[in-house]
């Protein structure tokens, strides 16, 4: 019969506790593989496949981006197919901001969007024209001053006809010179 001698087992006794140990400390993830010899099939596949479809899939698979981009645009056009826009969130827009969508065919007939844009500030009322800035952008001081001293510039976009003629006239009150685009 065959003895061990204690030298023996103490240090795997050792190695075990040190194990349960650290497995206790951290959590275990099992993780299974499954090995198949043929791939997991994509949902919505179904088994069997037009050849014809197979071949068109294939000369496509072999066109460039710029192909691929000329091949949509014509099967929009063959097939009638109309480009759905996706909405766009605004932030800080009103409620009503959804329900003006603007159309293309309308803004050709006239406008009623406009960007405030500073062209230019008389030195003198410069200091005025930086707490204004402040207060219309939400900007800080610092931030302010950058921005006046950076013009012409775009203080808003897309303004109501009335509201850009409103801030218009408040910043040229003040001194600085003023351009709806």
């Amino acid at each position: 019969m065959l003895r061990l001698s204690s030298k023996f087992i103490a240090p795997a006794v050792n190695v075990t506790r040190q194990s349960v140990r650290a497995s206790a400390s951290v959590p275990v993830i099992a993780r299974r593989s499954y090995t198949t010899e043929q791939p997991i099939p994509t949902p919505g596949a179904s088994a069997a496949v037009d050849p014809k479809i197979s071949a068109i899939v294939d000369q496509i698979e072999t066109l460039t981006l710029l192909q691929t981009s000329s091949l949509v645009s014509l099967l929009k056009t063959r097939l009638n197919i109309q480009d759905i826009a996706m909405p766009v969130a605004v932030p800080g827009a009103g409620a009503g901001a959804g329900a003006a969508a603007p159309v293309e065919e309308e803004k050709a007939a006239e406008k009623t969007e406009f960007n405030v844009k500073i062209e230019k500030v008389d030195a003198a009322s410069k200091a005025k024209i930086i707490r204004e800035v402040k207060n219309l952008a939400g900007l800080n001081l610092v931030e302010a001053k950058k921005f006046v001293e950076s013009v012409p510039k775009v203080l808003k976009e897309s303004l109501p006809k009335e509201d850009a003629i409103k801030l218009q006239k408040a910043l040229e009150a003040l001194g600085a010179t003023v351009v709806l685009e």
